[in-house]
């Protein structure tokens, strides 16, 4: 194989998955992966929750379905290989009103058509077994569903580039992506760096940053908040897996749910609220330059007007505790604001197409030696290793299938 540079646009854990895929697997390439922030995994992979998703919610045949049965298993291998935390913990998700059963069997089929291993229906008395705090009336178990630590995850990811001689440029923030002979220059208004090809991995900026590489204007980033309660440490207990609600199949949020996590505490939420910036972690976090780009994006427009009703909910979550708690204390009764103190949050970045859809599956694109991931949200960290190998092909083979 010839000598060449592949340049990787971000840092979070599918841009450093994709930067050791081809590191490791096509010898004589260069990787270089350029990250604005001053280290790694700053952005979603740093707030992310750590599930290690079993592929139950998604489609079968799409993306987000092929690629996480086949992440969990290499991540689960990596993780064992490394030292790295993986704790299979379970997932129950739970019907709580006989209106979602209808739901939950077509999850369950969804789930079996995704080879998604060892799921079964329980009833009521079966939940209780498996967390006797909990509520409900029949749920799905996933006992292979686990947590781990993907900021740790994602810094062995950048070892192995440097460790195959590749270069984590952090603190460069891209600002022009310029076609050369042969190849692009990847510049941050003070220096220009040469590769041969390039992948954009950026998350929340994945459209602004396409757009300097010349792609289409659509999807645009919406970026979703998820603000997190926590259990208070002596509640804790209170909680043994993952408890989620049967999600609606209209929106690509789960709902509230609780989650453990590697240093033992356990998260409640996260609700889904239109942040005011690209990274708005807090609500006073407004970016006028952002909310520009939204407003004159017909897409944004037409989002609104079909679901408000449900932006209200979740806002009045965000501005309550009692409000967010109520939500949650239906799949743990007897849980409530004196339980829970305010946790982190996240930001989602969720496509957008000019209809008005969120965007569900992965989306990437390809524009000759730049190729662009464009919708990346959960499960890409589960996913991430496997997203990897999908790029790799896509970039050298142009199938994204196996090289």
């Amino acid at each position: 194989m010839a000598d060449e540079t592949v340049g990787v646009v971000g840092a979070g854990i599918v841009g450093l998955a994709t930067g050791r895929e081809i590191a490791l697997r096509r010898p004589g390439t260069r990787v270089v992966v350029f990250e604005k922030e001053p280290q790694v995994a700053v952005h979603q992979t740093g707030h992310n929750s750590g599930v290690v998703h079993a592929g139950i919610y998604y489609a079968p045949g799409s993306l987000k379905a092929r690629l996480c049965v086949r992440g969990v298993s290499l991540l689960r291998e990596y993780c064992q290989e490394r030292g790295l935390p993986y704790q299979e913990t379970g997932k129950l998700v739970v019907a709580v009103r006989r209106d979602e059963l209808g739901r939950m069997e077509s999850l369950y089929e969804r789930a079996r058509n995704n080879h998604v291993p060892d799921l079964r229906k329980i009833s009521r008395d079966g939940i209780r077994e498996i967390e006797p705090h909990a509520g409900g009336i029949a749920a799905l178990h996933s006992p292979r569903t686990a947590i781990t630590d993907y900021p740790a995850v994602s810094r062995e990811f950048a070892k192995d580039i440097e460790a195959a001689g590749g270069g984590i440029r952090t603190a460069f923030p891209v600002t022009s992506l310029t076609r050369t002979a042969g190849g692009i220059e990847v510049g941050n208004g003070e220096e220009r760096v040469r590769v041969d090809r390039l992948i954009l991995c950026a998350g929340l900026q994945s459209d602004t940053v396409a757009g300097l590489a010349g792609d289409s204007r659509a999807p645009r980033i919406v970026p979703f908040r998820g603000e997190y309660m926590l259990l208070r440490p002596d509640r804790a207990g209170l909680v043994r897996g993952l408890i989620y609600p049967v999600p609606d199949p209209r929106y690509p949020f789960l709902g509230v749910h609780f989650t453990p996590r590697v240093d033992g505490s356990v998260e409640v939420g996260p609700n889904a609220v239109l942040a005011l910036a690209k990274e708005g972690y807090r609500l006073r976090d407004v970016s006028v330059r952002d909310l520009a780009r939204l407003a004159v994006y017909p897409g944004v427009r037409k989002m609104a007007a079909q679901h408000w009703r449900t932006g209200v909910k979740e806002y009045r979550g965000s501005l309550s505790a009692a409000a967010f708690m109520r939500a949650a204390g239906d799949y743990v009764p007897g849980v409530g604001t004196a339980d829970v103190v305010r946790g982190g949050a996240g930001v989602r970045a969720q496509a957008l197409d000019p209809d008005g859809s969120l965007v569900d599956d992965f989306r990437i694109h390809r524009m000759g030696r730049v190729t662009a991931v464009r919708n990346a949200p959960s499960p890409a960290a589960t996913a991430s290793m496997a997203i990897a190998e999908h790029i790799r092909a896509t970039v050298f083979t142009g199938s994204g299938g196996p090289v």
